[in-house]
């Protein structure tokens, strides 16, 4: 297991340089200039050719890439944002942990939801519950974030001003943002779960444990629901790892300091690299999220847990029974 980890982490390597690449190239090729941004049209032309020359603008794009890129491995150096003059991993940092409140908030609620109305489905098949969550759950995934967070706001904040529309700083602002993040994933996690539950329910062993007696809360919770268990957790972590770079739309519509709304801000003014940094580092939490995920799934099945045992001590342990026996 030691070996799968130290595997997967140096993985990540080229994988985070890999989009490094792809984002660097994209906000190079992406029209507008950083230093008409940052000075407006009171800067004059020297004061904005001096700009691009202090931020390494006018350098081709092959040497600020390598340049980039040894700073980041070398050193952990995102860059400097251009607008604060700050270091950008410190900027993302200070926003994190509200993106991880929101994402973890979110994706419990999805998983709260999701995992009870699939079990209830999947043991209930066909039944008009069944009926209404399939629907509901297809109408759940059509809907866009923004859509649902914009008619939250304007049914509990505008007309029964119930609810704050903006801000993520106590809990009666984290209700909005939840519900909007987790109202379309938990759609998914259902699926997920009912389909994984309608397929363990039918295994012979379910079969035994009833003939044997057991209560049907114990069959369902103990023997269906722990060896489905693994798809379930698989969509949970993929959902918290999508929450963490889809929270874009809903921070900026409430107005949550999270990395979604340093992003979108950043891009308006052509801040480039807090915009690269913020990619870079959501890919390097979501690999995170997804090793985790991964871990706890080999905990759960042991058959999972084996495929990390490497292959040379087996064949000596054969070995050594094949002489045994022989002998």
């Amino acid at each position: 297991m030691f070996k799968y980890v130290l595997k997967r982490l140096v993985m990540m390597i080229p994988v985070l340089i890999g989009v490094s690449l792809v984002i660097f190239t994209m906000v190079f090729l992406t029209p507008g200039d950083a230093a008409e941004m940052i000075l407006g049209d009171l800067g004059t032309p020297e004061d904005k050719a001096l700009l691009r020359e202090e931020l390494k603008l006018d350098e081709p794009y092959l040497v600020r890439y390598i340049d980039y890129i040894k700073d980041l491995v070398l050193e952990g150096d995102l860059g400097t944002s251009y607008t604060t003059k700050r270091p950008v991993l410190n900027e993302i940092l200070e926003r994190f942990p509200t993106t991880v409140q929101l994402a973890g908030m979110s994706v419990i609620l999805a998983s709260v939801i999701g995992i009870v109305a699939g079990i209830i489905s999947a043991t209930k098949q066909y039944s008009i519950f069944d009926n209404i969550a399939t629907a509901v759950s297809l109408f759940g995934v059509s809907m866009p974030n923004f859509w649902t967070g914009l008619m939250l706001i304007l049914i509990f904040s505008v007309h029964l001003e119930l609810l704050p529309s903006s801000g993520f700083h106590a809990p009666r602002y984290w209700i909005l943002p939840v519900v909007t993040l987790g109202a379309s994933n938990a759609a998914s996690i259902m699926r997920m779960t009912r389909s994984s539950m309608l397929e363990v329910i039918r295994q012979d062993y379910i079969r035994t444990a009833r003939a044997k007696g057991q209560i049907e809360r114990v069959v369902i919770m103990k023997h269906a629901l722990k060896n489905a268990s693994i798809p379930i957790l698989t969509t949970m972590g993929l959902t918290f790892s999508k929450m963490l770079g889809g929270a874009v739309l809903t921070e900026s519509i409430f107005a949550i300091a999270g990395i979604g709304k340093l992003m979108v801000d950043a891009i308006k003014l052509r801040n480039t690299p807090v915009v690269q940094g913020g990619v870079i580092f959501i890919a390097f939490a979501v690999s995170i999220v997804n090793l985790v995920i991964d871990i706890i799934c080999a905990y759960i099945d042991p058959r999972i847990k084996s495929q990390y045992v490497s292959g040379k001590p087996k064949k000596k342990k054969q070995a050594k029974e094949g002489v045994s026996a022989n002998g």
